[in-house]
């Protein structure tokens, strides 16, 4: 009832305050002459009240933590009870150099980890692959062998961190290794804690790095799903990304459209296999960006969190809660970094990390200041450490569970990106799901007509980027660069032929070609793929039967 009465008395109290109180503060001083939208120009209103929000019911849109539809968090103490993961993104070099920046990392505090994998690894190549040369070790770490696996992850202990794994088309192969890892040193499976990005969706959407079609490429993520329902319990078998196709410039609403339609095309795919949804359901994990305008992200995330709870009980029927969260890792925007004025990124980071906690993640990662030049330096990735724990112990902000939760502004601007991204999934959904929607190319079409948007908007400065097309300084702010020297490709390369030489030829040419048989038979191929990698096969060798029984993908052109 108290709620019905401020909202009758509002009516009346607005247009008084525009007739007297905003009238003459605007005649002695005018508004900037400025069109005032989100980064993804949804417009903003001068100013948000009840009547922005007449439309929402407290229990059935916002409700409480840890409850449906988890608008305010999928757990009811939030930070309180625990801290988001301190997920630092780190590779480099060989296995043995990161190795060395993970120990350092986890001494400075970080609470788990994350690899990051270079090109040819990314795209099942080999480090002696001609395709290769020149690549090795710069973008991330070069892992080809289950040796190399055994390096990056030496003095580690597998049951005791969640390690998070970048990798996508061949995620099935580097999974396999670590899971071998886990055998030979005697730790059960059901202990692995962690997760595989294994979203071949938006490799197609946006990042483009893949190995065959896309409908093999859908088989080989639920053959990773069942395995984990028998045999990983703990492990989430899938990170569904909106990251990559935020930075390849989406909006904050494509983002979040095309990412809960990239869920939803798995969700079908495992149950289309025969699995149970509430077996499954619960490990898949989520990825998103964390971009510069401030409360646009945090009503992103409340936003993406109402609508998975709702897909998943009423599309799909999940009847266990665990299937209605929406788990989320999130890092900050690598495409708002700057090379201009690169110390300005530290601010930049910031206040994405901020927005990323207000927003409820449960782990995070932090940009450093130095990404737009080079992979960072052990400097970099301290102080894009040390903000978040600035943040965590510092700030206040994990005092309290949705601290924003019922703004008017906040809430208004949730249910706008709500509306917005519903559209875009029942467009998806008269296309035939999202597998169809990217084979038509319709996802890549939306993303580039934004990105060329904001690009003209940027030109015409409707939009500021500070330091880069406003606020330039003619002299360029020098800091250290990490350099990867060419000896790194030549170490990699020469262990690469040692393990070659040194393996059981006659195992490995069984193991691939069980692989192969299986492939072809639609069976699931974690198992082979397990073997193989025990048996010391590469991850060319391994991706080479993917290629062989599929074909590789080529990209038709979007017009």
């Amino acid at each position: 009832m108290a709620a019905m009465r401020e909202r009758e008395g509002v009516e009346p109290a607005r247009r008084r305050w525009e007739e007297t109180t905003l009238r003459e503060t605007l005649e002695r001083q005018p508004e900037r002459p400025w069109r005032f939208t989100t980064l993804s120009d949804l417009p903003v209103e001068r100013l948000y009240g009840p009547e922005d929000v007449a439309q929402v019911d407290f229990h059935r849109d916002i409700g409480y933590p840890g409850e449906y539809p988890f608008t305010r968090g999928i757990h009811a103490t939030m930070y309180r009870g625990r801290l988001w993961t301190m997920r630092q993104f780190a590779g480099f070099g060989t296995a043995e150099d990161t190795n060395r920046r993970f120990h350092y990392l986890l001494q400075q505090g970080q609470t788990g980890l994350s690899v990051a994998f270079d090109m040819p690894t990314l795209m099942g190549y080999d480090s002696d692959h001609p395709r290769a040369v020149g690549e090795v070790g710069r973008e991330g770490v070069a892992v080809d062998t289950l040796a190399d696996m055994e390096l990056l992850f030496q003095g580690i202990p597998l049951d005791e961190v969640s390690t998070s794994m970048t990798i996508n088309a061949p995620a099935a192969v580097l999974y396999a290794m670590y899971v071998a890892l886990a055998d030979q040193r005697g730790i059960p499976r059901s202990r692995l804690r962690g997760t595989i990005q294994n979203d071949c969706l938006k490799e197609f959407i946006a990042q483009k790095e893949w190995i065959v079609p896309p409908r093999p490429s859908m088989k080989l993520v639920v053959d990773t799903f069942e395995f984990c329902v028998r045999e990983t319990p703990q492990w989430n078998p899938i990170s569904i990304s909106g990251y990559h196709i935020r930075e390849a410039g989406a909006t904050a609403v494509q983002e979040l459209a095309f990412t809960l339609a990239d869920g939803i095309a798995y969700v079908q795919a495992g149950i289309e296999r025969g699995l149970d949804v509430d077996a499954f359901a619960p490990r898949l994990s989520f990825f998103f960006d964390i971009h510069n305008d401030f409360f646009e992200e945090i009503a992103k995330l409340r936003a993406a969190r109402r609508m998975w709870a709702r897909i998943m009980r009423q599309r799909f029927g999940a009847r266990n809660p665990r299937s209605w969260m929406l788990r989320t890792h999130a890092q900050t925007a690598g495409v708002s970094l700057t090379a201009q004025q690169p110390l300005n990124n530290i601010a930049r980071v910031a206040l994405q990390a901020l927005a990323a906690v207000l927003g409820g993640v449960q782990s995070l990662h932090t940009n450093s200041m130095d990404e737009t030049y080079a992979l960072p330096t052990e400097e970099a990735v301290t102080v894009a450490l040390r903000t978040q724990q600035i943040l965590a112990y510092e700030s206040g902000v994990a005092n309290t569970v949705d601290p924003l939760g019922g703004s008017y502004f906040v809430e208004a601007l949730t249910n706008r990106i709500e509306e917005e991204a519903w559209r875009y999934i029942r467009r998806i959904d008269e296309l035939g799901g999202m597998l169809a929607a990217v084979e038509a190319g319709f996802p890549q079409r939306e993303i580039a007509d934004a990105a060329y948007h904001y690009q003209q908007q940027l030109e015409r400065k409707e939009k500021i980027v500070v330091g880069v097309n406003e606020f330039v300084s003619g002299e360029p702010q020098p800091i250290p660069i990490l350099r990867i020297p060419p000896e790194v490709e030549r170490r990699q390369v020469e262990r690469l032929k040692r393990v070659r030489a040194e393996r059981d030829p006659e195992r490995v040419r069984a193991c691939l070609e069980e692989l192969r048989r299986v492939a072809e038979a639609g069976g699931n191929t974690m198992y082979p793929i397990l073997e193989a990698v025990k048996a010391y096969a590469t991850l060319g060798e391994i991706c080479d039967v993917f290629r062989a029984v599929w074909g590789e993908y080529r990209e038709p052109a979007v017009l």
